[in-house]
């Protein structure tokens, strides 16, 4: 199998895998709640099929056969265009409010298995095994999430110190099959709705913490997988009435490992921090972020036409204030599409011939959280109390109200009631609905904080620019001596 439909992908969810929602456990493929958002996805995979020009490549092993874009291993500029190609195409299927789409974690771990200079400090197996892994995924058309971040739960100590030691995913035991793990990891956005747990570095780990240092895969029904959830915030409702919240709810999960064996053969690193604290930052600031800039591009060119269409119904589009606004957000439009261009443009060989955008790419994540955050005001600001008086589309139906509706609620410039109605709904629903909440706080931390992204920034150029300016100004000023 390759290249699933929407029907494969709903069969392979009754497995038997552990997921806590609401007041108990649920069996994800017939949970009414989840409903939605298993259509939601199955819709993703049956896009590929619809746009496969654009989505889906030949598989270099089986040519007959067909897979995803975003498990190419990019060697050239030339693969990085099919590629970007692709990746904007299926962002398009949620307008980026899908944050984690197979193609993420597709992505990141073509990324790592481009990388073999980096798996060549490590045991050889190691990598051995993540090429049969990542041709696994080819062929199954896995849907991936990804669980990386340490169950820090005392900030006062260290990640790995105090009760956090004790909380966060290492390895207790080795048996003749795997490694014998536990401990807690966040977050796994789509993990209930998942194929694959994929765990693998973020930060780098002291020596002396080797235990806490692994890179694997496993089912999501292993044996002792458990999947907390958030409250879910997907609604039983018309596409019309909440186009996002109906099917897009991706459900994020804290998971537990509660002493789950994972088999040698799926054990990509054990302990052996040159991988481990390499692996990120030779992969994700090129790699990874070209899918991430690409689905936030098209997130911004939606948002700034949602809002130019807010505008048009209350005839508000010339408004100074309104136009500013608008102008604001295209900027932010604008800047994020050359940061995609300029960084494929200055594509290189990372190393073992994987060609990635320049790293240059990564500064985004700096600034892309506030601008995200700012949106979302922008358009409540817009929006004003016309979210908040909308009513729902079947009420037009109603023979009793309808044409009340349609009398005074309708937009500006003959802008019929209904058409007024989608719009706000769809306003609504992208940044005050509960669904857009959520969201709006994943984008604050998307790819780390965006504190914690400067400062990296800020430490990568200390440690590879040359910064003489100042010196070089006052010397050939004469302030200081030549």
């Amino acid at each position: 199998m390759a290249a699933r439909t929407g029907q494969e992908y709903k069969a392979s969810l009754a497995d038997g895998r552990e997921v806590w929602l609401g007041k108990g456990k649920i069996d994800v493929a017939t949970d009414p709640k989840l409903a939605g958002s298993i259509d939601g996805m199955a819709g993703y995979f049956d896009w590929q099929h619809e746009y496969a020009d654009e989505c889906l490549i030949p598989d270099p092993e089986r040519p007959d056969e067909k897979m995803n874009v975003s498990l190419m291993l990019p060697k050239s500029a030339e693969d990085l265009a099919i590629r970007h190609r692709g990746l904007e195409r299926l962002s398009r299927y949620s307008n980026g409010m899908l944050g984690r789409t197979p193609d993420y974690v597709n992505v990141v771990l073509s990324g790592h298995t481009a990388r073999a200079d980096i798996w060549a400090k490590g045991a050889p197996e190691g990598y051995d095994r993540l090429k049969k892994f990542h041709r696994e995924v080819i062929e199954g058309d896995l849907s991936m999430t990804h669980t990386i971040v340490h169950a820090n739960i005392d900030k006062s100590a260290p990640p790995l110190a105090g009760m956090n030691s004790e909380l966060t995913l290492r390895v207790v035991g080795r048996n003749e099959n795997g490694i014998i793990v536990r401990g807690g990891k966040v977050l796994a956005t789509l993990g209930p709705l998942a194929d694959e747990l994929y765990v693998y570095s973020s930060a780098p780990i002291p020596s002396g913490a080797e235990e806490y240092a692994l890179i694997f895969s496993i089912p999501v029904n292993t044996k002792g997988v458990i999947q907390i959830c958030r409250d879910h915030y997907g609604v039983d409702a018309s596409v019309a009435d909440a186009p996002f919240s109906s099917r897009f709810d991706e459900q994020d999960a804290f998971v537990i490992f509660d002493d789950v064996e994972v088999p040698y053969e799926r054990v990509f690193c054990d302990g052996d921090l040159a991988v481990y604290n390499n692996l990120n930052a030779g992969v994700s600031p090129g790699n990874t972020l070209q899918q991430t800039a690409i689905r936030a591009m098209v997130k911004l060119e939606f948002a700034y036409d949602l809002c130019s269409s807010i505008a048009k119904v209350t005839n508000s589009l010339a408004y100074p204030e309104t136009a500013e606004m608008l102008g604001e957000i295209h900027s932010y439009l604008s800047l994020t599409r050359s940061a995609i261009v300029a960084a494929e443009a200055r594509a290189h060989d990372w190393g073992a011939g994987a060609f990635f955008p320049h790293r240059d790419l990564s500064v985004l994540r700096c600034v892309m959280p506030g601008w995200m955050t700012r949106v979302n005001q922008i358009i409540r600001v817009i929006g004003g109390h016309n979210l908040l008086c909308t009513p729902s589309l079947d009420l037009f139906e109603n023979p009793e109200i309808g044409d009340k509706l349609r009398k005074y609620l309708p937009g500006s410039n003959g802008m019929a009631a209904e058409d007024r109605a989608r719009i706000m709904r769809m306003a609504w629903d992208f940044a005050g609905s509960a669904l857009g909440s959520r969201v709006e706080l994943y984008e604050m931390f998307y790819l780390t904080s965006q504190t914690r992204a400067r400062i990296g920034d800020h430490m990568i150029a200390q440690r590879d620019g040359e910064w003489n300016q100042v010196r070089d100004f006052m010397q050939k000023s004469g302030i200081l001596p030549a």
